[in-house]
């Protein structure tokens, strides 16, 4: 596919200067989720978007709880495409950052800020397509949808979920991109790009055991609290077995087949058998950080995170609880996740099912994937672009529910492993350098796939 031309006549780096003002504008909202307020982002993006002669609207369930939705119309031919992000951010500690996490400060080389990462880049990236396929006047085929949602970080039941309940007109599209991929890694000297295709759903419950109360002075083996610990002790992070999906099975032979061939042989044996995958990856001349991502990609995890049992010091209480935060990989339900952790727990804990949400895959040989392959290829001749499993969930499980193929991807250059590690932490940042690039690629993308596919 040739490289486009609308492309070429952008001054890039005016574009790139710009986008920086514009995520620097945007980090200094104060839009902390709870308790959300991201009205105050919404309203600065639709005065933006109006200031430049294109259309939206405000929605959502109450007065601070709003997301801007906007849209450039294309000629039919083709449906729409989505252009996701949202606009609440987490928590911060002010004390433990270097600068003000709602200043947007710029330092060596640096834009500091809560959501920088998560996920207002993607926010700014996306609104500046938007904003230049405008003044470009690019011919569609799909009309492009721009949505910037509340409450992702909580859920999205008041951001995303609320409008494909209440206004699902409005998003509906064939294809959507999203978070979840795009910033580049690094193993054994080879760039790649990760394409999410897949995410996790949720499979959270609570576990509760019941034993005999009594003093404390007299201790028992009809401990409730013992009993609990028991149980959670064998909740280890490889407890459930291995299961390959397409999205792993296409992450692990793209990064194969690039590498020298001692790395690939040793990648290729963790897909030669779901029952040595475990060993296999073990095996691998890796960094342990990524070989512990490989093993939770490839399984239904459980992870214990709240705690509840007894209420004094002196006495034995009756009853303990475990909050677990179960994952699930495509193609596995809640009961069949819970009947593979009840085979291997092979106990009489009582589990309470909370509030699931679904996994999900999309096609790896899809016009959209494919665009992203292209463009990439063209901005870094060394990479190489591959499927990816998220391991967490993003609103596509909202969005899936309208029929739309969800891909993740916010273009990011690689920064080193500790970059990554700073979304929800303490001095959160973004490279210039990254920012400006991710803003090409992304315009490329959508560009080329909303007026040529």
């Amino acid at each position: 596919m040739a490289q486009s031309t609308n492309a070429n006549t952008i001054n890039w780096q005016e574009a790139g200067e710009e986008t920086v003002t514009r995520l620097r504008a945007l980090l200094r909202l104060d839009t902390r989720n709870p308790p959300g307020n991201e009205i105050l982002a919404a309203e600065h993006l639709h005065a933006l978007f109006e200031a430049e002669g294109i259309s939206g609207e405000i929605v959502g369930p109450s007065k601070d709880r709003g997301t801007f939705i906007a849209r450039l119309t294309g000629d039919g031919s083709a449906p729409p495409l989505l252009l996701m992000s949202h606009i609440d951010v987490v928590a911060v500690e002010p004390e433990k950052w270097s600068h003000d996490p709602f200043s947007g400060d710029i330092a060596d080389g640096f834009i500091y800020g809560r959501g920088a990462l998560d996920m207002k880049h993607m926010v700014t990236m996306e609104a500046m397509t938007m904003l230049l396929l405008k003044r470009a006047a690019v011919r569609l085929k799909r009309d492009v949808i721009f949505m910037a949602a509340a409450d992702e970080e909580c859920g999205g039941h008041q951001g995303a979920g609320w409008v494909v309940k209440h206004h699902p007109e409005l998003i509906r599209a064939e294809y959507a991109l999203n978070e979840g991929g795009g910033s580049g890694f690094v193993v054994a000297g080879r760039r790649y790009y990760p394409v999410q295709t897949a995410e996790k759903g949720t499979v959270r419950f609570r576990i509760r055991t019941r034993g005999r109360p009594g003093h404390g002075s007299v201790p028992h083996n009809e401990n409730a609290i013992l009993k609990l610990a028991a149980i959670l002790a064998k909740l280890t992070p490889e407890l459930l077995p291995v299961h390959f999906t397409n999205t792993m099975r296409g992450y692990i032979a793209g990064i194969a087949a690039t590498q020298p061939s001692d790395i690939a042989q040793a990648l290729q044996a963790v897909l030669a058998d779901e029952k040595t995958a475990d060993a296999a990856i073990d095996r691998l001349p890796l960094e342990e950080a990524l070989k512990q991502r490989i093993h939770a990609m490839l399984r239904n995890t459980v992870t214990p995170t709240i705690l509840k049992a007894g209420s004094q010091i002196n006495v034995i209480p009756s009853e303990a609880e475990a909050s677990v935060d179960g994952r699930n990989l495509p193609g596995w339900t809640p009961e069949m996740f819970l009947e593979e952790l009840r085979s291997v727990l092979n106990n009489e804990a009582e589990i309470a099912l909370l509030n699931p949400s679904p996994p999900l895959e999309a096609d790896l040989q899809s016009p959209l994937f494919n665009t992203i392959k292209d463009v990439l290829k063209e901005q870094d001749p060394e990479a190489t672009a591959v499927p990816f499993l998220l391991t967490g969930g993003t609103d596509a499980k909202h969005v899936t529910k309208l029929g739309t193929k969800v891909y993740g991807f916010i273009p990011g250059l690689y920064a080193g492993e500790g970059e990554s590690r700073r979304v929800h932490s303490h001095d959160e940042r973004i490279s210039v350098r990254s920012l400006q690039w991710g803003v090409r690629v992304l315009y490329e993308i959508v560009e080329r796939f909303a007026s040529s596919t």
